[in-house]
């Protein structure tokens, strides 16, 4: 970082630490125990679509390197989703999973197209609320959409999801700008 990057208010970007996705079984206990949100044993990777072979490349090596069928798709902005299964209890073999595919498009050079992790969860009356880890930050937040008339979720749980953040201060890293708390809405995994 030079003295014009300085200057002008430039930070270094934050290299992403796949690991900190391990901790997310700690704070899944942390948020059954605080909040009555449990696990639902879904969890996604997003990223930037590769067009022709890659594409099918890394798919293919996914569903070889997990060993369980892995569920792909595109939102409607045009982004790929991993979408990962495990048996709710199974917090710690999901997360490996999440981490598996993110080291996996890292080291074959998709790492810039990686956007973010997240791990579902629900409560007793329903709710649903996403922990997102954001590849580029390195850092967590929870998103909890609201459901709306006809079952569209187009709102967010604004007070839930600070509560969340308070929660978990001392089990995630919390991305601290809140403009970078970015909605996921239809997120497979939510």
């Amino acid at each position: 970082m030079g003295f014009l990057d300085t200057i002008l208010g430039r930070s270094k970007p934050v290299r992403p630490d796949l690991d900190r996705l391990f901790a997310l079984p700690s704070a899944a206990v942390t948020l059954q125990a605080a909040a009555g949100f449990r696990p639902t044993g879904l969890g996604s990777v997003c990223f930037a679509s590769v067009e022709g072979g890659a594409f099918r490349g890394i798919q293919e090596e996914v569903r070889e390197l997990l060993g369980a069928p892995a569920e792909f798709s595109q939102d409607e902005y045009g982004y790929t989703w991993m979408l990962a299964r495990h048996e709710p209890e199974d917090s710690a073999g999901l997360v490996n999973d999440l981490h598996t595919v993110n080291s996996s498009l890292e080291s074959t050079g998709f790492g810039p197209q990686l956007l973010c992790s997240l791990m579902g969860f629900r409560d007793d009356r329903g709710r649903p609320l996403a922990l997102v880890y954001l590849y580029k930050r390195g850092t967590f937040y929870p998103f909890a959409p609201q459901t709306g008339p006809g079952g569209a979720a187009e709102k967010r749980d604004n007070v839930l999801e600070l509560e969340i953040r308070a929660m978990l201060a001392s089990d995630l890293e919390i991305e601290s700008d809140l403009s970078r708390w970015f909605p996921v809405w239809g997120a497979p995994g939510l």
